[in-house]
């Protein structure tokens, strides 16, 4: 090689040298940056899933304002006083006077039975009674005539204690045969059917001839006459409403076939004691049915106007969980992490629900707690704590009737 081209080489070795040291920088730049650039992106994922990992809450704080509600509940109306009629004597349906429906006065007839076997039996009675009477007769001249002669030598004292004593007992079959009488007599009277009280006749069970057996037992009712200007209705009270619904507790009634019209009642009378299979209380509620738009038998809607409790806690039913630990409430500390806890409901009003214990005022409640929720999990407040709605569920009553 001339002199020449050597010095020729010398540069072009010098560029491809600065060349590829300059691609080698240019390599390890961009690894540079990527690695760089992975790592923003990793922390930016890193905090956006941290940040979606702590769950959004709306608050509230507990409302200690009275709650106006209304318990609703089921019942049947029933008549104030209901008589099934059974006959007392056996016979046959003669005659009735009333069917069902019709209105009837104390005392006024139903029905009449005709009674065979007792009208001979009232008639042996009444001979046996004359037989009794007739002896007797006797049997105290002969004692009269045997103790005029007690004070001579003609007669024994033992025959006139006999003919005297004979004359007692005679007397006494005479009062054993009347009583007898009396006693038939006053069945023969059973053979008029009449209304104990004024009412309706709700139902007739017999027809003009039929056999009419004796009593409950034995027979069928044969009428049933009922008092329906006043209504019974019998609810079941559950345990946690009993101390909120005293006697006197207004109520409206309901019944389907009038729709849209309600009736005022009144809690009369409690069973005052818990039944331990259903944990309810029996209630009675009179109905004034002067209009006699009602009638028993009938299927009722009742609403209670339930006296407002004091001194209770109220929050919203959806922030109370429930779980294999029971009843508790998720609140909100100062560090916004988690706090669960348990509580005693004691009334429960629908949308809204009174705590009994386990909550103070002050606490902030997560209105709808997330899944899984559990103590110490941090969570991210929405907005300033709502305050809890007041549960004004009170029936209106202005096309009340009765």
């Amino acid at each position: 090689m001339s002199p020449h081209d050597q010095t020729t080489a010398r540069p072009d070795l010098h560029r491809l040298r600065v060349a590829g040291v300059s691609f080698l920088i240019l390599i390890v730049a961009i690894l540079v940056y990527g690695m760089v650039s992975r790592a923003a992106q990793n922390s930016r994922i890193h905090d956006l899933t941290e940040a979606q990992a702590v769950p959004n809450v709306a608050v509230v704080v507990p409302s200690n304002v009275e709650n106006h509600a209304g318990l609703d509940l089921p019942g049947r109306l029933e008549a104030y006083i209901r008589a099934p009629i059974y006959a007392r004597v056996p016979g046959y349906l003669k005659s009735w006077k009333h069917d069902i429906g019709s209105k009837v006065k104390a005392g006024e007839l139903l029905a009449e039975i005709d009674t065979p076997d007792l009208d001979q039996q009232l008639m042996q009675a009444r001979a046996d009674l004359n037989v009794a009477q007739a002896n007797a007769k006797l049997s105290d001249i002969t004692a009269k005539r045997w103790q005029s002669l007690s004070g001579t030598d003609a007669v024994a004292k033992q025959d006139v204690d006999q003919r005297t004593f004979t004359a007692d007992a005679n007397l006494a079959q005479v009062k054993a045969a009347k009583a007898n009488v009396d006693r038939l007599v006053a069945e023969a009277g059973f053979k008029r059917l009449i209304a104990p009280f004024d009412g309706v006749v709700t139902a007739r069970e017999t027809d003009i001839g039929q056999l009419i057996n004796v009593g409950a037992t034995g027979g069928a009712e044969l009428f049933v006459v009922s008092e329906t200007e006043k209504l019974r209705i019998y609810v079941n009270v559950p345990q946690n409403y009993v101390p909120s619904v005293p006697s006197g507790t207004k109520a409206t009634i309901t019944v389907p076939e009038r729709p849209g019209r309600t009736y005022s009642g009144t809690v009369e009378s409690s069973a005052q004691s818990v039944n331990p299979s259903t944990g309810t209380t029996l209630m009675q509620i009179i109905v004034d049915n002067s209009a006699g738009d009602l009638m028993p038998g009938d299927y009722a809607s009742i609403r209670l106007q339930v006296a407002p409790a004091s001194n209770v806690l109220s929050v919203p039913s959806s922030a109370v969980i429930f779980d294999a630990k029971g009843l508790s409430i998720a609140t909100v500390g100062g560090n916004n992490r988690v706090a669960l806890k348990p509580v005693t409901i004691g009334r429960d009003l629908g949308a809204v629900v009174e705590v009994a214990s386990g909550l103070a005022p002050s606490d902030r409640v997560i209105q709808n707690p997330p899944d899984g929720v559990a103590s110490g999990d941090a969570v991210h407040v929405i907005g300033a704590p709502a305050a809890t709605s007041v549960a004004d569920t009170r029936p209106k009553t202005k096309n009340d009737h009765g």
